[in-house]
């Protein structure tokens, strides 16, 4: 099985699309979504973020890192949401990205998420990764 992350971004025709839907019917939709992603055992975790207004961008361009509040950026380069799903293919990534209840403006990224099989397993700081990731899932099960 291979892991995945769907980027969900918009564009303005689907933030005028969104402005008029109630948002009751959004969640709803999205909820159903998701919960037929946990059930086929496919999601791992997803999560909306805030309107970028909230957001700001560190940019490394310069000799020292500048900050920008947002909002920033065009609306369609704005990253609003994603899932991380584990799928044995990646064509089978793309069709779940495609049953997602979005509208026209909306475009989902789909990218294969690199496993630690990717890197050198002699290195140091993979090997430290590693052990970082076992301490992350204890952590996790302990509550």
């Amino acid at each position: 099985m291979t892991k995945y992350m769907l980027i969900m971004r918009a564009d303005e025709r689907a933030a005028a699309a969104y402005a008029t839907m109630p948002f009751e019917e959004v969640i709803a939709a999205m909820g159903r979504y998701n919960e037929s992603m946990m059930n086929a055992g496919v999601l791992l975790t997803g999560d909306g973020l805030s309107d970028a207004s909230e957001g700001a961008v560190v940019d490394f361009e310069g000799e020292t890192p500048l900050v920008t509040d947002g909002p920033y950026g065009e609306l369609r380069e704005l990253f609003n949401g994603f899932w991380m799903i584990e799928t044995a293919t990646k064509e089978e990534a793309i069709e779940w990205a495609k049953r997602a209840p979005l509208t026209t403006g909306n475009f989902i990224e789909v990218r294969r998420v690199n496993g630690v099989e990717d890197f050198p397993q002699d290195n140091e700081w993979i090997q430290k990764q590693a052990g970082w990731r076992e301490e992350q899932e204890q952590r996790a099960a302990q509550g």
